[in-house]
Order: C-alpha cells, then sequence, then structure tokens
C-alpha cells in the first residue's frame, strides 16, 4: 500500500504504517475492546498515518508560498555560505606561503583540501537526513563547520590550517548533501515546476559562493583583509560570525520538511494518545538498519554510475565545470596578479564577471522553465529531456569562455541538477551523492595544477 505523490511517481513519503498484528493485538487487549465498526476504524487510523487530505497545511508541500521562499532562502543562504569559504583563502595563498615558509603550491591545500571534504560529507550527511530528517543534521553540520574555523584562525603552523580546513570542509558539505540537491530538501517542497526554478537558484548559491569567496576577502570600512592591518585570520573570524548567526537563524525559524519523519513524528504521538503502549514501545525499539543505509549512501552510489550512461555523462560534465571553476581561483590571481601587477583586492575584482554569468545563467533556466518547460509538461507530462537543453547552451558558452581566457590570460595578448532528479526520481539522493564526491574530488585537485598551467611560458606563448 503506498501513494502516489504530486510528482507522479509512487512512494511511501506520504504514510507510515505500522505492523497490522501489533494492531489486532492491541485491539484484542482488555482496554481496547469495541464493535466490528469501530474496530476497522480504528484499525484505518493507527494503521495508516497520512497527511488530511491534499491541502493539509501541515504538509510542507501545502506550506503557502511565503513560508517556502522564506525556507529556500535560508538553505540558499547555508548553501553559499558552504561554498563561499571554499575560496576565501585563496587569495591569500602567497601570504600564507611567506608567513610560513612554505611553497606556493602547497599553500594551495587549503584550498583543495576543503573541497576535498565535499567529497566525504555526502556519505554521512545523506544517510542522517533519512534517519533523522533535514533540520537537525543540517544544523550539526553547519555549527560545526564554524567551529573549526577557529582553530584555522588560530593557527600557527600549515598542519593546523589544512587538517581543520578539510575537517570544515567535510561539515560544511550538510547543505550541499541535504537541501541544495533537490533530490533531497527542495523535492520537500515543490513540484515539478517550481522545483525546476528553485534549483536554479540552488545553483547560483552553490557557484556565486565560490566566485564570491575571493572578492569578499574584503570590508567595507577596513579595505581588503587580506591586505589590510587584519590580515588573513580575519577571514575566518568572519566566517565564524556568519556561520554561527545563519544556524541559528536557520535553526529557531525553519521547520522540519522531510515528510516521512514528521508523519512518524505524528504516527508516535497519536499512539500514545489512543494509548497503544505496546505498539509504541515497539516502534521506539525498532532499530535502525545499517545495513541498508550502507548499501544505500555507500554502494549504491557507484553501482548506479557505472550501469547508468545518463548519470556517468552528467556527473563528468558538472565535475569538469566545478572543476574548472576551482581551477580558475588559482589561475586568475596569477594572470591578473603576477602576469599584470594588480593588487590582491584588485586582482579577484574578475571573479565578478562569473557572477554576472551565473545570474544569466539562472534567467535562462527560469524562462525555460516557464515557457517551454511549462507548455511541454502540460502536452506530455514529465519530460526530463527538456531540462537538457539550457545546459547545452551553457556548455557551449563554457567552451567559449575558456578558449577566450586562455587566449587573453597574457597581458601582452590584447583582450577584447535538475536533469539527474527527474530521470531517477527515487533514486536520486544516490545520484546526487556520487555526483557530488565526483565534483569533490576533481575540485580539489584542478588547483594543484593550474600554477603550472598558467605560469608556464610554454603555455603562455602558445599561440591561440
Amino acid at each position: 500500500m503506498s501513494s502516489t505523490n504530486q510528482d507522479g511517481d509512487t512512494s511511501n513519503h506520504d504514510q507510515i504504517f505500522v505492523n497490522e498484528e501489533q494492531v489486532r493485538q492491541s485491539s484484542n487487549s482488555g482496554n481496547d475492546k469495541c464493535g466490528p465498526g469501530e474496530d476497522k476504524e480504528k484499525k484505518k487510523n493507527v494503521n495508516a498515518m497520512e497527511w488530511d487530505g491534499p491541502d493539509d497545511s501541515r504538509n510542507p508541500r501545502k506550506f503557502s508560498t511565503t513560508r517556502k521562499v522564506y525556507i529556500t532562502g535560508n538553505l540558499a543562504m547555508l548553501t553559499f555560505l558552504a561554498t563561499f569559504a571554499s575560496s576565501i583563502l585563496s587569495p591569500a595563498n602567497q601570504v600564507l606561503s611567506t608567513e610560513f615558509g612554505i611553497s606556493s603550491e602547497v599553500s594551495i591545500l587549503a584550498t583543495a583540501l576543503y573541497v576535498l571534504g565535499f567529497a566525504f560529507g555526502p556519505t554521512v550527511f545523506g544517510p542522517a537526513s533519512e534517519v533523522l530528517g533535514r533540520r537537525n543534521p543540517l544544523s550539526v553540520g553547519m555549527f560545526m563547520f564554524a567551529i573549526f574555523t577557529i582553530p584555522v584562525a588560530r593557527a600557527q603552523n600549515p598542519a593546523t590550517i589544512f587538517t581543520c580546513r578539510f575537517i570544515s570542509g567535510v561539515f560544511a558539505s550538510a547543505p550541499l548533501a541535504i537541501k541544495s540537491k533537490a533530490g533531497g530538501g527542495l523535492a520537500d517542497l515543490y513540484d515539478t515546476l517550481p522545483r525546476g526554478i528553485a534549483v536554479a537558484g540552488f545553483a547560483s548559491a552553490t557557484f556565486l559562493g565560490p566566485v564570491l569567496g575571493p572578492i569578499a576577502d574584503c570590508d567595507a570600512v577596513g579595505g581588503f583583509v587580506t591586505m589590510s592591518h587584519l590580515g588573513w585570520r580575519w577571514t575566518q573570524w568572519l566566517l565564524l560570525i556568519l556561520g554561527i548567526s545563519s544556524v541559528l537563524l536557520y535553526f529557531f525559524t525553519v521547520p522540519e520538511t522531510y515528510s516521512p519523519v514528521l508523519l512518524s513524528r505524528r504516527t508516535k504521538q497519536t499512539l500514545l494518545e489512543n494509548r497503544n503502549v505496546a505498539i509504541q514501545a515497539e516502534a521506539n525499539r525498532k532499530p535502525i538498519n545499517l545495513r541498508d543505509l550502507s548499501r544505500k549512501y555507500i554502494l549504491k552510489p557507484w553501482i548506479m554510475i557505472a550501469q547508468e550512461p545518463i548519470l556517468a555523462l552528467i556527473t563528468l560534465h558538472m565535475g569538469f565545470v566545478f572543476a574548472f571553476l576551482y581551477l580558475c581561483f588559482e589561475a586568475y590571481p596569477i594572470a591578473f596578479e603576477q602576469h599584470r601587477g594588480w593588487n590582491i583586492g584588485v586582482g579577484a575584482l574578475p571573479f565578478l564577471a562569473v557572477t554576472a554569468g551565473v545570474l544569466v545563467g539562472v534567467a535562462i533556466i527560469i524562462f525555460h522553465t516557464k515557457t517551454r518547460m511549462q507548455r511541454r509538461l502540460q502536452i506530455h507530462g514529465e519530460v526530463p529531456e527538456e531540462r537538457l537543453i539550457p545546459m547545452m547552451l551553457g556548455s557551449l558558452f563554457l567552451a567559449i569562455g575558456m578558449f577566450w581566457f586562455g587566449w587573453t590570460s597574457d597581458p601582452d595578448i590584447t583582450w577584447g541538477l535538475n536533469y539527474l532528479i527527474d530521470v531517477y526520481k527515487m533514486n536520486a539522493n544516490s545520484a546526487i551523492s556520487i555526483n557530488a564526491m565526483f565534483r569533490g574530488v576533481l575540485a580539489a585537485g584542478f588547483p594543484m595544477f593550474a600554477p603550472y598551467m598558467v605560469s608556464n611560458p610554454r603555455y603562455r606563448s602558445m599561440d591561440y
């Protein structure tokens, strides 16, 4: 017995069941004597807990638009902060090299290890969100992310910086694993069409965070932090302030949105109120099946990427795009600061062009969703391939932009996640987790060879 959600896929997300034998035994107990009609009704009420009709206001998908936007905004803010922290130290690589006596290649580990943490976090926060819901694991993850910025800010050696940056990255992956991927959090709130717009917003938060990180090594009063008397350590104090304030706002103002957890709590409350103590005790004793969780979140993603060409190709593409973005964090300072002599603050301003590109991309996705996608959805139902059109357009402009940057990087040359979710539905979490792990590994590796690509005279003098 199952319920069909509004996306057309069948799931058990809207009903929580209690063992029928327990209900029968409870119904036959001395305190629960009733007639046949009453017994049938009682079984129905206890055995299948679901939302009170299609318009139940407690169902997260039936929240008001204002409430959904507020929740989505909070989640986007946490996602932005997690990715913002990944690149905020990249302009300070030379400062770290000088202060701790390490090579510039080693100093890049402050960024690379943080991003590598994104590859490991989903294996923890994915299962946690299925068992405990979205709110608590996300709050714990972002709180611990903020805490681990303290030892980085107080570090007296590079080992402390690298270790704590990696751990901070693992915890910061919580919003990426739970909420920013529509296979998890956004599907709690939105149906197919509006979810496309919400995913576009989250994609912008994911990319704007690391893009604005180097620019935000500054404040409005003190000037560029890394260049000022405050020094690079204040980038971490800034993350601590933003992290603690954001997670407190989220924890105290955003409700749980995962239907199975909400219905499970409601079931237990109903059983307790109906004095079904035996069933309540059994429900509380139900163990968490670690084998099933391990199979779903550790083995299944790898099985899917080996067997599903769609997932493999989309993951490869997204991993390359994400990795290229982090390559730019190391290439831009070399191209604009070392080659052109710009200072650290001005040298980070070219990232504003990437910001503009992300915003234009979001606008294109929203326009496509509200026009062609909406018409196709009304005529043919769900057509996952429609999600590919903006991606193909973006891929074309990405190739042009890469060529353009490579052509003009030398100053002597004159310069002039929706698709996967629609396809895999109930397996979207597994598809997204392997995608996130792959992106994290690539994004951690690309910055390591960026200096050689941009600085090597052999490449700089190449005639494009």
